[in-house]
């Protein structure tokens, strides 16, 4: 057992700086999001053709996931994240300033590409990171971007409630992000920094990814986990309104909910994991946001179901980022520190893959079926995970104070023999 490591001061810089790029990137995701009808308004996007925008965010989002596991063998990820951060918060302006039809839907190809290669470095970033902390740091990040949503959701609320043009909600925003990230940038730390007070070894390519059939069991679980999120987002208001009887306005309460305890159990969650280890908490997480959905179907009235939301929030807010430092380990144990990175990327593709289906496999499903019915699809497929937990390691002293080097974990193993 080796002492406690205390990180130095570029790990500790590295660490806010990262944080504060989660934090600007669920701004500007949830300003876009959360203002979509407004947009469609704007730039007169039919009903039939909206659909078609929306998905091909998340389709051009994979892409750049796809493109940035082969940019980061020539570059770091903190060089690709400092250079699309910038380019995906004026994507942002550009999506409100803009004045046609095709105009905007070039900036939304742009947000797209952009924003894919973002979340792929950032999270790559993160797992580095956690990795030179020697314990569980992941959650925090996440939080970041969690806190940064609400901000965002915020801020579009004000814009609604006081009918201000796009450009003029979205301006400010950018002209604060841009030069904050821009700035912060400066003290990102990456792969080859994390030792020495970044007088370690030089960064140098990134190697080949895990085998995509060891890597799927937390494929799976990542686009599971989102099929979840998709459906808390896209429908809860619909349900708490049409199926247990809500108010308008009581409706738009469950995803505010769900946003305020996510951010509330990944502040927390990463203490859960240096204490009791990934697995543990990603079981429990598991169970939490399944009880979460089987309250959401049986609801008897719209209180019950906000309950149920609530406990979706605490469940499935730790799986996503025990996933990332999951696969991050396993590439590390398996083919050494450059193989983290694009494994990372191949990773993140299915958190678009799940955002794609969650969506319209809920509708249909409610509309051929029912809702209630439809909430326990999401519910079987979040269990799923639990098949999987042996994947993301067993032993807290992993990520406590002690920093024991940990053993291997065969992610490719899950207790069904994959």
């Amino acid at each position: 057992m080796t002492p406690p490591q205390v990180p130095g001061a570029r790990l500790r810089h590295g660490r806010v700086a990262l944080a504060l790029s989660f934090f600007v990137q669920g701004a500007v995701f949830a300003l876009l999001v959360t203002r979509i009808p407004a947009i469609q308004v704007r730039y007169g996007i039919s009903d039939g053709l909206l659909p078609a925008f929306l998905a091909a965010v998340p389709v051009l989002a994979g892409a750049g996931s796809v493109g940035t596991e082969h940019l980061v063998k020539r570059v770091s990820p903190k060089t690709v994240l400092r250079c699309v951060q910038p380019v995906v918060c004026l994507a942002l302006l550009a999506v409100g300033a803009v004045g046609s039809l095709a105009q905007v839907a070039v900036a939304l190809a742009v947000f797209g590409l952009t924003v894919g290669a973002l979340d792929a470095s950032m999270n790559m970033l993160g797992v580095s990171l956690q990795r030179a902390y020697g314990r569980s740091i992941m959650l925090g990040f996440h939080a970041a971007y969690s806190l940064g949503g609400i901000v965002g959701a915020s801020l579009a609320w004000v814009g609604a409630h006081g009918q201000l043009p796009l450009w003029s909600l979205y301006g400010p925003v950018v002209a604060m992000s841009v030069p904050l990230v821009l700035l912060s940038g400066r003290w990102l730390v990456g792969r080859g920094d994390e030792e020495g007070e970044g007088k370690g070894r030089p960064a140098t390519g990134a190697g080949s990814p895990v085998a995509m059939r060891l890597l799927l069991p937390l494929c799976l679980v990542m686009a599971f986990a989102y099929i979840g999120d998709s459906t808390v987002s896209n429908w809860s208001a619909k349900y708490l309104q049409d199926v247990l009887g809500s108010s308008e306005q009581l409706a738009t309460v469950p995803y505010d909910v769900y946003m305020v305890t996510t951010l509330l159990g990944r502040t927390v969650g990463d203490l859960g994991v240096r204490r009791f280890g990934p697995a543990s908490v990603v079981r429990t997480g598991t169970v939490v946001a399944a009880g979460g959905f089987a309250v959401v179907a049986a609801a008897p009235d719209a209180w019950v179901g906000m309950v149920g939301f609530t406990l979706l929030g605490l469940g499935l807010c730790v799986i996503v980022p025990q996933t990332f430092a999951a696969a991050g380990r396993y590439a590390v144990e398996r083919h050494g520190p450059e193989a983290s990175d694009p494994t990372i990327a191949r990773l993140n593709i299915f958190n678009y893959v799940g955002f794609l289906i969650g969506s319209p496999l809920v509708g249909a499903l409610g509309d051929a079926w029912s809702y209630r019915g439809a909430m326990l699809v999401p519910m079987a497929l979040v269990l799923v995970t639990l098949v999987y937990a042996r994947s993301f390691g067993s032993s807290p002293a992993r990520y406590g104070d002690d920093h024991e080097r940990p053993r291997t974990v065969d992610v490719g193993r899950g207790s069904n023999g994959l």
